[in-house]
């Protein structure tokens, strides 16, 4: 009899756990890596602030945490493409640029955007959104990525 009540008790903890633990389809203890690519070629981002399932963190802006890392080199007017390699895909997202003290949104199409014209360095950030397909405003996930770009 205490084999079953104890067996019973292991089922109900176990169920328990897993009901408490829902990632809503997000796994890994952190968020996805996230790349930039650059005629063919990739370049990992930095992960900044984010709340995943598991955990939140809390980072310094993107102009902090690029501190000290040498800025990709582009052409001006450049194509650039934001990837992802993670299911599933963020289903919203924004991309900001940063430099002299102004921040602007950059226009995202299909994944791509291009380099700004301007010789000069800029710090992106990458905001992505894992949000609940039925419940307006809920996000199951969030991060920010962070890149620095210095046009020619």
């Amino acid at each position: 009899m205490k084999k079953k009540y104890f067996l019973y008790l292991v089922a109900l903890f176990v169920l328990i756990i897993m009901g408490c633990s829902n990632t809503n389809g997000l796994s890994g203890g952190k968020p996805p890596k996230a790349y930039i690519e650059i005629d063919n070629k990739k370049f990992e981002t930095t992960l900044g602030t984010y709340c995943w399932p598991s955990k939140c963190v809390d980072t310094a802006g993107p102009v902090e945490l690029l501190e000290g890392k040498k800025p990709l080199k582009v052409k001006s007017g450049e194509n650039i493409t934001l990837v992802m390699d993670y299911e599933p895909k963020p289903n919203e997202f924004h991309v900001v640029q940063m430099s002299d003290n102004k921040e602007i949104e950059v226009m995202v199409k299909d994944n791509h955007f291009t380099a700004p014209t301007q010789r000069g360095v800029y710090y992106y950030s990458y905001d992505v959104w894992w949000k609940d397909e039925k419940e307006a405003n809920l996000s199951r996930g969030d991060a920010f990525y962070a890149f620095i770009l210095e046009v020619d």
